[in-house]
């Protein structure tokens, strides 16, 4: 197999955040010996996270085997995964923010027509419900385990807690009309056609759509990483994979 150079669109302080983690894992483990450094093996892992790279090519590109290419990143997601902020944390910082904007995002999963529970009418297409929590600039500021594509935000929302967590921190949210009914702090448009409702309601449902946009960028972020584009791994990995992009996405930009 042919193996190649390329470039990975992140900060270094992204690799050596991952490295220096994979560094203490070693020590705990009592590793005497790896085929590959903790620099290494972090690059190998980010390689997967960001570009996607498969562990075929990966395993090519760092003369190992396939099957320690995917342990290798396995223990790195794992290793980030543990340093995901909660969601008590994501709403400590956001109580120092004027507001935050609840949204949901599908990440596609390679699954057949049979697997209807992730399968998404919204959609249509299957996938896996992660809610996401951004600043009043769009910036990320936590995302949820990954429930099944059937799952609706609003009951996705409920069952992560997220709306009594941002209601008792009196903490005021906007969402879509997808959260109509969750009460509490969170703000939705008024329902109805644009071209039936009143000028009031009507004005207030293009200024809570301007908020919201600003919102995608946050899942905007989400996709730059491309395994999330197209996930083929066990959806019992995936909650693992989208927290592992939460706690390294902060060092990117560093």
């Amino acid at each position: 197999m042919l193996a190649y150079p390329s470039a990975i669109d992140l900060s270094s302080a992204a690799l050596r955040l991952l490295s220096r983690h994979l560094a203490v894992r070693r020590v705990q483990l009592r590793t005497r010996w790896r085929r590959l450094p903790t620099v290494h093996q972090a690059l190998l892992a980010l390689a997967h996270l960001r570009c996607g790279d498969t562990y075929t090519r990966l395993a090519a590109s760092f003369g190992i085997g396939v099957a320690t290419a995917h342990r290798y990143v396995a223990e790195a997601i794992d290793v980030l995964a543990r340093l995901a902020p909660t969601l008590q944390r994501a709403v400590s910082r956001a109580s120092t923010k004027a507001f935050v904007i609840l949204d949901g995002t599908l990440p596609p999963i390679d699954r057949i027509a049979a697997d209807r529970p992730y399968y998404s009418g919204k959609h249509k297409k299957h996938g896996m419900n992660v809610q996401v929590l951004a600043d009043p600039s769009g910036r990320l500021l936590w995302a949820s385990p990954a429930l099944p594509g059937a799952v609706h935000d609003i009951k996705a929302a409920r069952a992560h807690g997220i709306v009594d967590a941002l209601t008792s921190a009196g903490i005021r949210c906007r969402a879509d009309k997808g959260y109509q009914g969750a009460r509490g702090t969170i703000r939705v448009p008024h329902r109805g056609r644009r071209d039936t409702l009143s000028a009031g309601p009507r004005a207030v449902n293009v200024s809570h759509a301007r908020i919201r946009a600003v919102g995608e960028q946050a899942i905007a972020t989400l996709k730059q990483w491309r395994l999330l584009r197209k996930l083929r791994c066990s959806t019992t990995r995936i909650t693992n994979v989208v927290k592992a992009v939460l706690a390294i996405h902060p060092a990117t930009s560093a």
